[in-house]
């Protein structure tokens, strides 16, 4: 036996979540198994006992996280990672069995480091439009929707992680970026979803009172898509 701690972890370890919530187990294993062939030996098990998928690994050293599909959609997610003890990476954290580590939770990025990435996603949106790429253009603009929509999840302290936090947001947050839904990929649509992308996240940045600098060249952008 290498499972020395066990736990369940997202929105059903304190009795949250619905049918569609996945399960999300982690285990802490002995020192001198290989994370890799524990989970190989739980995989062959899952397979035969609930005709599990394996879909793919994910490493975030020293944890590897296995991600299975289930019937019904049912996912699961397993990770291992050395040591007796777990620790907590989130405050949905429920011990099972053996000990864990003081919490240590991740942390969401810096609001400057996703302004950032937004300010670049709606700069590459607007370079692929010029060159007629259409799919491309169509991503960045999702992109720049998506991290404009994370910031206000950040100034209203809501999850801002994979969009949870965007059901959340008062109505005139989440409209303010409901432009930016790109709804073909015709060239005048695409710049059309990137100029409301801009206006929304301009408006996100003069809410929060971010760097007057970026406001201006966000400011410079608006006038100049409204010129294109």
């Amino acid at each position: 036996m290498h499972a020395l701690a066990g736990a369940e972890v997202g929105s059903l370890a304190l009795g949250g979540g619905d049918r569609w919530s996945d399960i999300d187990l982690t285990f802490g294993i002995t020192r001198d198994a290989a994370v890799t062939e524990v989970l190989d030996d739980w995989t062959s098990d899952l397979v035969s006992r609930f005709d599990a998928v394996h879909l793919f690994d994910l490493a975030a050293d020293p944890a590897v996280y296995r991600v299975f599909l289930l019937a019904d959609y049912l996912q699961l997610d397993v990770s291992v990672a050395p040591g007796p003890k777990l620790p907590p990476t989130s405050p949905r954290f429920k011990l099972l069995f053996g000990e864990a580590n003081e919490p240590e939770y991740i942390r969401t990025p810096p609001r400057d480091h996703i302004l950032g990435w937004a300010v670049l996603w709606a700069r590459h949106a607007r370079i692929c439009i010029e060159r007629g790429q259409q799919w491309q253009s169509e991503y960045c603009v999702a992109h720049l929707r998506y991290h404009g929509m994370e910031l206000a999840c950040l100034r209203h302290d809501l999850p801002a992680y994979y969009g949870k936090g965007f059901e959340k947001l008062p109505p005139e947050d989440r409209d303010s970026f409901e432009g930016a839904i790109v709804r073909s990929l015709d060239l005048d649509e695409l710049l059309r979803a990137l100029t409301s992308g801009v206006k929304g996240l301009l408006r996100e940045c003069e809410l929060a009172h971010d760097d007057k600098r970026i406001r201006q060249r966000l400011s410079d952008m608006t006038a100049e898509l409204a010129l294109a």
